[in-house]
């Protein structure tokens, strides 16, 4: 079995604990992990302190050729690094691909952003008795970056918070989710490749205890988590010093009006519902649709639910695989059968084998009820009918989250209205929620959380604007 040891400092070091990890499909040998002690945290801390010093000097075309080279080394090792993430996190080997191409393209368009960190030059001379004044106003890196990055996307979620540290000149300590982790140190590998400064990453899986060290060492001058609610804010009130950004997930609806291209919305809608089974921050939950609509689109809805394809994520026309394990299986088999207790109709699915759980559709779910308005993460959606688009809009912000939501309608009032009336970090038009280019805004509001990824974005977030205020006169 391939082992897997830390990366701290440019070099791969053991710990006391390793990992065995498994398989969600077949409980399989994927390989051993090692995990950081408290001690190896604060090395990895120290080593990125230190790195900084240099790093924060280096130019625009050294941060952007090294992100360039990143990119490459990634899609020169796609099927290494594609296998790994189709064997730890079960997500069905077509999807792994496409997020492997997505991390290229991430670290792609890092490269074009280092070279556009720019400020601006602002008048100061606004009042009667100052003149021959000037502000000139720059962005500077933070320092060191602690990232902590969940299992839904082993390699891009961490490029998202990688990239942008590096093309802003921060050096970042990796705590990746330990199920998963075997990718993020892959990608330390093609990292350590490209003569980045030693100690510009480093990459270190870890328990709870070890991970404390990135909340509580003022080394550390930023968080930014990716992960489930109840950690999230727990790590805010710890690190409540910090800059701290959090993307703690949601519970995406979409609405459909009658005038929308319903051959177009039906696959978006199959893909945004159930690719990999559901395990998407910004995966479909709920459903509107219209009365009028309604019973059309759910007879072609459900037959092609039926059609997708459930097994062995290794074979290359699987569309579903396993659940990350069987304890989120059945909390998804617990909620489901809560809502049919309370009366919801389960139209198609419902059905559980160990890890692997049915695409499932339901309707008649009471939108108090968990499946309804808390995040399932998992391949179930709430189907609802409406009459009036001001009540289905309403129906979408009864949600504790706010990541993004989709409307597909031809009236471009109702386009605005909609982007007016959400509570939500991004409002989709023609599409699904699921949408998501690397380079656009994301992030959400309520609880699911604050801040901003996506290169540019995410960049801001990881730098502090400084003035420096220019007298002429003297």
């Amino acid at each position: 079995m391939p082992e897997y040891k830390l990366l701290i400092n440019g070099d791969w070091k053991a710990s006391e604990t390793a990992k065995d990890i498994k398989s969600p499909f077949d409980r399989s040998d994927v390989g051993k992990v090692h995990f950081a002690q408290k001690a190896q945290m604060e090395e990895a801390v120290t080593s990125a302190h230190e790195a900084f010093a240099q790093i924060k000097k280096l130019s625009s075309f050294e941060r952007a050729y090294a992100l360039e080279k990143i990119a490459s080394g990634i899609k020169a090792k796609k099927e290494e690094l594609t296998k790994s993430i189709v064997l730890s996190a079960g997500k069905p080997i077509k999807y792994s691909r496409m997020e492997v191409d997505r991390a290229v393209n991430t670290f792609k368009i890092a490269s074009e952003e280092a070279k556009r960190i720019g400020g601006e030059v602002i008048p100061l001379d606004l009042s009667a008795h100052i003149k021959e004044r000037w502000g000139l106003v720059r962005r500077f890196p933070l320092g060191v970056i602690g990232a902590i990055t969940p299992f839904n996307f082993p390699i891009n979620l961490v490029a998202h918070k990688v990239a942008p540290a590096l093309a802003s000149g921060n050096t970042v300590v990796l705590r990746p989710s330990s199920q998963v982790a075997v990718t993020s140190l892959l990608l330390g590998e093609i990292i350590n490749n490209t003569d980045y400064p030693l100690g510009g990453i480093n990459i270190v899986p870890s328990g709870y205890e070890a991970a404390e060290v990135l909340l509580n060492d003022n080394r550390v001058k930023m968080l930014t988590f990716t992960g489930s609610p109840a950690i999230g804010w727990e790590l805010k009130k710890k690190a409540f010093k910090k800059k701290v950004t959090l993307e703690l997930g949601g519970n995406a609806a979409v609405v459909i009006e009658p005038d929308a291209d319903l051959e177009f919305a039906l696959p978006r809608i199959i893909l945004g519902a159930f690719s990999y089974s559901g395990q998407i921050c910004i995966s479909i939950q709920r459903i509107f649709l219209h009365s009028k609509i309604y019973g059309r689109f759910m007879a072609n809805f459900v037959e092609a639910t039926k059609k997708l394809k459930m097994g062995n994520p290794l074979k290359e026309d699987t569309d579903i695989g396993p659940m990350i394990n069987i304890t989120a299986a059945k909390q998804t088999e617990e909620w489901v059968s809560e809502a049919v207790e309370k009366g919801a109709r389960i139209i198609t699915g419902g059905k559980r084998d160990g890890a692997m759980f049915e695409p499932t559709i339901l309707e008649n779910v009471a939108p108090e009820l968990r499946i309804s308005w808390l995040e399932a993460f998992a391949p179930v959606v709430v189907v609802n009918r409406y009459e009036d688009f001001e009540e289905a809009l309403k129906g979408v912000n009864y949600s504790i989250y706010g990541l993004q939501a989709g409307i597909f309608t031809r009236d471009l009032k109702k386009a605005f209205q909609a982007f007016e009336a959400l509570d939500v970090g991004g409002v989709i038009i023609n599409d699904i929620p699921t949408f998501r280019v690397d380079h656009m805004p994301y992030g959400g509001v309520k609880e699911s959380g604050f801040g901003r990824e996506g290169l540019k974005y995410a960049i801001e977030e990881m730098t502090e604007m400084k003035l420096m205020a220019i007298n002429l006169k003297n």
